[in-house]
């Protein structure tokens, strides 16, 4: 059997060899993680006093502790002796993988998080994008969820969302309400006129300045077209041209204003 003392001697060299190391290595953990709480508090701290969105705050102040994590446990293994090159190398060869595979979905985080960064738009906003129009019911890290006017919901993708033309009808406060409508030849243009300018001036929810526009915009085929321009709240869009086009209508019908309609004469020839 051998001589204990060989066990004795070699865990004190052990010791000696690694034990300075492996303390270090334990104060340094302790001492990092100290530090990295503190860098996610001022993160967080700097973000809720940027106004960042809160769905993207958590995002953020996950990756970036997650990250300081793992940058320490690598430099505490390097601190203890071990090789890290080669996990470092496997590391990245995993994250290339990964990133190939899930590159549509990274295509529509890294979308998620430039909507969330930029703000082109915010819940509550009624939008036009990707051939959907709606108001925006939710905005989350992959998707962007509308909700239409018939109450159907629509699941659009961040990444074309994010890169792709997008109208959205609830950035400004005013909102021009544009129509256009006919009069047959032969009535008289300033009549109509005075009529419509009537109207516009009897409705609240028309803005007197800027001042509305009227005017005769074509002379076509059937009929003579005059546009109307009125600025109006944006909440209130919707109801005004609904509206005017009801009493437009009504009103040039009591007071004898033809509105025409496309007709075509056919002639029938006898064959001889």
């Amino acid at each position: 059997m051998e001589n204990p003392e060989y066990y004795l001697n070699l865990i004190s060299d052990l010791a000696l060899a690694y034990g300075f190391k492996l303390i270090g290595a334990l104060a340094a953990l302790i001492i990092g993680l100290w530090v990295i709480r503190i860098l996610t508090g001022s993160l967080a701290a700097l973000m809720e006093k940027r106004s960042v969105d809160e769905s993207l705050r958590g995002f953020f102040k996950t990756l970036f502790n997650i990250t300081l994590k793992v940058l320490l446990v690598l430099s505490i293994a390097s601190m203890a002796g071990i090789q890290t090159t080669s996990f470092i190398a496997l590391l990245g060869a995993a994250g290339l993988a990964i990133g190939l595979a899930l590159s549509g979905t990274l295509q529509n985080f890294a979308g998620g998080v430039m909507i969330l960064l930029f703000k082109p738009f915010k819940a509550g906003d009624f939008i036009d994008a990707q051939g959907f129009m709606g108001t925006v019911s939710e905005i989350q890290i992959f998707n962007t969820i509308l909700k239409t006017p018939d109450n159907k919901t629509i699941i659009i993708p961040n990444g074309g969302l994010s890169t792709g033309p997008m109208t959205n009808f609830s950035t400004e406060r005013l909102r021009r309400v544009d129509m256009t409508f006919g009069i047959a030849y032969g009535e008289d243009v300033s009549i109509a006129k005075a009529l419509v300018r009537g109207l516009l001036n009897a409705d609240p929810r028309i803005l007197q300045e800027p001042e509305p526009f009227i005017a005769v915009s074509e002379l076509a085929d059937s009929s003579v077209n005059i546009v109307m321009r009125a600025w109006v709240e944006a909440g209130d869009y919707w109801g005004v041209y609904f509206d005017m086009n009801e009493k437009i209508y009504n009103t040039f019908s009591r007071e004898g204003i033809s509105i025409p309609f496309p007709q075509m004469d056919v002639h029938l020839h006898r064959e001889k």
